[in-house]
């Protein structure tokens, strides 16, 4: 059987669902938290050069930027076809196109626009930027809108330092940001001297715009974001560490290379001396109906990432014992977060523990068809909670009802 053929007949089987293989991504520069329930044997499985695995990849179709180390296909997921047989969904992608997508983001994008993952660092990360559309496609690249939610079922403790800078200091000027630029390779350039860390909580998140500054603390997250993987490290020294040079100039144009200006025009000011950050990028969960409507019918479904059109997220909670039908009006990458039992007929699990290539029932990816038309849960624990988090693409109209305009 042809890959075509394989796509479509496990598509057609699973009634327009795929399950997913678990998609590990290290990181050179990163020590993992080791909450993502990765064996304890396996955060080095790609061995010391490439880094430890402090992250896994959802609902995937972006390679990861790894450097000239990186494996073919790293980052991107895979569909497990009737067979065993591991398909990047990259070409499902290709395959189905509207079949899987819908035909308003297939018709925009040609492609599924966003990805999400799981970041699990037992340190803070550099204050670094992901760039704005107008920087980013100087690189070929999209610019990256992403946003956060710290989900309780990954947090049982908050790593060495669970706050994050976000944004610069009401009243910074630019030219004490490129005096810390200037200063990158002279030690610690003190450019968190010039920001604010806010206290990170368990069970809420942040909206974070391309443009804006940030040193993500080290809580366990959920990143629903753009599919991108263009950044740039502002910060020179972290946690005790510093931080190679190549990662301030990463992204940035051949001609612009040790222009100090340009990466200070990268930042969208404005954003970044908001002086009610907090009040515009803060998120704790929010209904999408009405609560008691919904508990009644055995359920309850919440948005966690709302603040972003390019990307949204919800965390559905089935009740022990119910069974639901839950309708979405778009696509959507969904990952277990807690608990155990049935959709569409098809298992889902909650693993404790994963061997690094082993395959698991906690992540699918569901096609519009498939939400729109509704996919049956049924929880089969009478004491535990069905948990899972869902991420959707760009304008989904649901969050368009919702929160447009608001």
């Amino acid at each position: 059987m042809t890959t075509q053929a394989q796509i479509r007949s496990t598509f057609a089987n699973g009634d327009g669902v795929f399950r997913l293989a678990p998609n590990w991504v290290p990181r050179a520069f990163c020590i993992p938290g080791r909450r993502i329930k990765l064996h304890p044997d396996d955060y080095y499985a790609l061995g010391s050069a490439r880094g430890g695995i402090d992250e896994r990849w959802l609902g995937c179709t972006t390679p990861a930027d790894n450097g000239p180390l990186t494996a073919k296909n790293e980052g991107i997921s895979h569909l497990v076809a009737d067979d065993g047989t591991l398909i990047p969904l990259t070409e499902a992608v290709q395959e189905l196109g509207a079949e899987l997508l819908g035909e308003r983001l297939w018709n925009e994008y040609h492609c599924w626009p966003v990805y999400s993952k799981f970041f699990d660092n037992l340190g803070p990360l550099p204050h670094h930027i992901h760039h704005r559309d107008q920087h980013a496609k100087l690189v070929g690249q999209r610019g990256k809108p992403e946003c956060y939610y710290f989900p309780p079922q990954l947090n049982n403790h908050g790593g060495h330092f669970p706050f994050t800078f976000f944004g610069l200091e009401p009243g910074t000027t630019k030219e004490q940001v490129k005096q810390c630029l200037v200063n990158f390779t002279k030690g610690d350039n003190k450019l968190t001297n010039l920001s604010k860390a806010y206290r990170l909580e368990p069970g809420t998140g942040w909206d974070v715009p391309p443009g804006v500054l940030h040193a993500p603390g080290s809580l366990c997250t959920y990143e629903p974001q753009v599919a991108s993987d263009v950044y740039a490290m502002y910060q020179s020294l972290v946690d005790d560490q510093l931080i190679s040079e190549e990662l301030l100039w990463k992204d940035c144009p051949k001609e612009k290379r040790g222009n100090f200006d340009y990466l200070v025009e990268v930042i969208d000011w404005e954003l970044n001396v908001d002086p009610d950050f907090a009040k515009h990028r803060f998120m704790r969960p929010t209904f999408a109906g009405d609560e008691a409507t919904m508990r009644a019918a055995g359920y309850l479904d919440r948005w966690v990432c709302y603040k972003s059109s390019a990307v949204s997220a919800k965390e559905l909670t089935v009740l022990p014992g119910a069974k639901v039908t839950i309708q979405d009006a778009a696509a959507y990458g969904l990952i277990m977060m807690q608990g155990f039992g049935r959709m569409n007929g098809r298992p889902l699990e909650t693993p404790a523990l994963i061997r690094y290539g082993q395959l698991t029932n906690d992540e699918y990816f569901v096609s519009e068809a498939a939400a729109r038309k509704g996919v049956v849960i049924e929880n089969l624990s009478s004491t535990d909670p069905i948990v899972m988090l869902k991420h959707f693409g760009p304008a989904n109209p649901d969050w368009t009802a919702q929160f447009a305009g608001k």
